[in-house]
């Protein structure tokens, strides 16, 4: 019965019958997307009628997304959040676009301590929709306020980068951008001889995986907050339903077809905080773009297949309760990988946003342990020279 309803789906006939279905839900989506666009602008609160013009702009392109996130910086910078309020002083930071090998314009922000030498360098890896520009100013201060070397980028697609928001043509390509991006950082003069440590959250947590597959040997250690490393068996699309969405992503790949649900409502448990995600901008908060989320499904189920061969020393951290990630993914990732240097934190009760969606107090426990064992592995480093 299956086979003979796949086979309805790949024909010819199939494939129109397909096509007219997703049309109509297009069509419904288009009204609804533009209703919930208005519904985010309206939650921020005390705006003047050019930055809620501003607010509403078509985002699908860089120079949008750039002029709006400049309208917003202030505000953001002001916005009561302990990210924000945590390191007022003490820390140099510079951003750059600059054209990688692809012919794209790629945005890179660097925070490096004012004083003092530098104990190592991170390199983060965002997560889905996201951009270097907003909740993670705050941590990136707060490790370089500690003595770190900071780098992020904005994927191509993301954030203030060049392309088309939010699309993934290809995981591959968008690793190797990053790979790009941050091998020309650790062969400059004055930072080839400190450690080096990936940084990735959620989705940013397969991109640091995947960098760590290509690259085995070139990293100190990673720590993965909330990896997107395999779909969770009960989440996972039946096969029939993997295979509709894989026909029709090719032929409507840009389309924001997708279901999901409202993504800062599973991950942010205190409610203040949540709200404040309307403040991020040019976060991306449609639905998710059919070839991005076929993407995003083949890279899991590579990751789950390689889980054995991760080697590096790891630090992973994930809510209890998180259900944007599934937390038994990364006890998988903990038990299969072949590192010898590994440890699993689970934080009761915690969801998806462990550093910017829970209270002050169970934030700073997660960062402290995050610092810790930076400065731990550090330590260990320098006693072996």
């Amino acid at each position: 019965m299956m086979n003979t309803i796949v086979r309805v789906v790949c024909s010819p006939h199939g494939a129109v019958a397909v096509v007219a279905v997703v049309v109509a839900c297009a069509l419904r989506l288009r009204l609804r997307l533009s209703g919930s666009s208005r519904r985010r602008v309206s939650a921020m609160e005390g705006l003047d009628e050019e930055k809620y013009s501003i607010a509403q702009m078509n985002m699908d392109h860089a120079p949008a997304r750039r002029r709006v996130r400049q309208a917003f910086v202030q505000i953001q910078q002001s916005l009561d959040h302990c990210l924000f309020t945590m390191v007022k002083s003490g820390v140099k930071t510079e951003e750059n676009l600059e054209i990688n090998s692809r012919g794209l314009e790629i945005f890179s922000k660097s925070w490096l301590p004012e004083s003092g030498p530098m104990k190592a360098l991170i390199f983060y890896c965002h997560g889905y929709g996201d951009t270097c520009t907003f909740f993670f100013e705050g941590l990136a201060k707060k490790f370089a306020a500690s003595g770190y070397g900071v780098f992020a980028m904005d994927y191509p697609g993301f954030g203030l980068s060049e392309g088309l928001h939010c699309y993934i043509p290809n995981f591959d390509r968008l690793v190797d951008d990053v790979i790009e991006q941050y091998s020309k950082i650790r062969v400059k003069s004055e930072y080839k001889d400190l450690p080096c440590f990936l940084f990735g959250q959620s989705l940013g947590g397969a991109v640091a995986l995947k960098i760590h597959l290509k690259q085995p040997h070139e990293w100190d250690g990673a720590v993965l907050v909330a990896p997107m490393c395999k779909i969770a068996d009960d989440v996972t699309p039946p096969w029939l339903l993997v295979q509709i969405l894989l026909v029709i992503a090719r032929i409507f790949p840009k389309k924001k077809l997708v279901p999901q649900k409202d993504l800062a409502e599973l991950a942010f448990k205190d409610v203040k905080k949540r709200k404040l995600c309307a403040y991020n901008v040019i976060a991306y908060k449609d639905r998710p773009r059919l070839w991005t989320a076929w993407e995003m499904l083949r890279t899991t189920e590579e990751i789950e297949k390689r889980m054995h061969e991760v080697s590096l020393p790891l630090l992973i951290l994930h809510g209890a309760a998180d259900v944007v990630t599934d937390p038994s993914v990364s006890e998988a990732l903990y038990k299969k990988s072949k590192s010898v240097d590994k440890q699993l934190k689970i934080y009761e009760n915690a969801c998806h946003a462990i550093l910017e969606g829970e209270s002050d107090e169970a934030i700073y426990e997660v960062l402290h342990d995050i610092i810790s064992w930076l400065d731990a592995h550090c330590n260990k480093m320098q006693g072996r020279q």
